[in-house]
């Protein structure tokens, strides 16, 4: 899967890269205007500062109930998510890779690139999607901690093969060699499993009609967004058209990645002045 590309061409090497530093700045920018937002602007809205925005994370605890055994008891309230700093937390960690590839990876990152691989991509997206299907889950309902971490595990892990489908497929000749696409396969499986939760979250709520609309907005973009990036992966390695070209691919996923954080992040901002 190497790529050959010529130096005045936007998929040259030395233009992703440049790209990335671009896109790492366009983070850096939203991400602190979100974190201002989130610590300056938004908790004196009120005038009193006491407005926040929220999410109660709870542990439920068994206890010994005489004549009953072993019952639920307990539900204590372990800590509470900020749901502001942690929406900028994942363009912050954008940013950070964005110039992490830019600068001191740049050699590492573009002798992946000739072999069709970029790891960095997927530990970033491990960690910021989990983040933010995390904060989606729980405008749903999801309280518990175990379910978050589940889920954050579940969406770290579809990520990660994502990485093996690279590692798998490196420097293959697609005309040359079966593509592997099992790790493509039980990515696509294990990544059901957030949405999976969600829907039942959804399915038992009884009062969905005062759900917010922001709420529905979020879902439907990033369930959108959270489509493209297989379709993209898809592409690849089928060669379709310009998708013959890792590094097309390579620029979709940046462009993806930064249409989908900055709509979702916006969003929060958005219902962040909703009842």
């Amino acid at each position: 899967m190497a790529t050959e590309t010529k130096t005045n061409d936007k998929l040259s090497f030395p233009n992703l890269i440049r790209f990335n530093k671009i896109m790492g700045t366009v983070h850096l920018v939203q991400g602190t205007l979100m974190m201002i937002f989130a610590f300056f602007i938004y908790p004196n809205l009120d005038g009193e500062g006491t407005r926040t925005f929220t999410i109660p994370v709870v542990g439920n605890y068994l206890g010994f109930v005489e004549g009953e055994g072993l019952v639920l008891t307990t539900t204590d309230t372990l800590f509470n998510l900020p749901f502001l700093p942690l929406a900028a937390s994942f363009l912050l960690i954008s940013a950070l890779f964005h110039f992490i590839i830019a600068i001191p990876y740049k050699e590492k990152y573009v002798s992946d690139l000739k072999q069709g691989i970029n790891k960095l991509r997927w530990y970033e997206y491990a960690l910021s999607s989990s983040i933010m299907i995390v904060l989606i889950s729980s405008l749903f309902g999801v309280r518990d901690i175990a379910m978050f971490a589940l889920i954050a595990l579940a969406n770290a892990a579809m990520n990660l093969f994502g990485l093996d489908m690279e590692l798998l497929n490196s420097g293959t000749d697609k005309t040359e060699k079966k593509t592997n696409w099992l790790p493509f396969i039980f990515g696509s499986i294990i990544g059901l499993a957030p949405w999976v939760a969600i829907a039942f979250y959804i399915g038992v709520n009884p009062n969905l009609d005062q759900v917010p609309g922001f709420v529905w907005a979020i879902l439907v973009t990033y369930f959108i967004a959270f489509n493209t990036f297989p379709v993209n992966m898809y592409l690849q390695y089928k060669g379709i058209g310009k998708f013959k070209n890792y590094l097309y691919g390579e620029r979709g996923y940046i462009i993806l990645s930064l249409v989908a954080k900055t709509i979702l992040t916006w969003l929060v901002v958005f219902g962040a002045f909703q009842p």
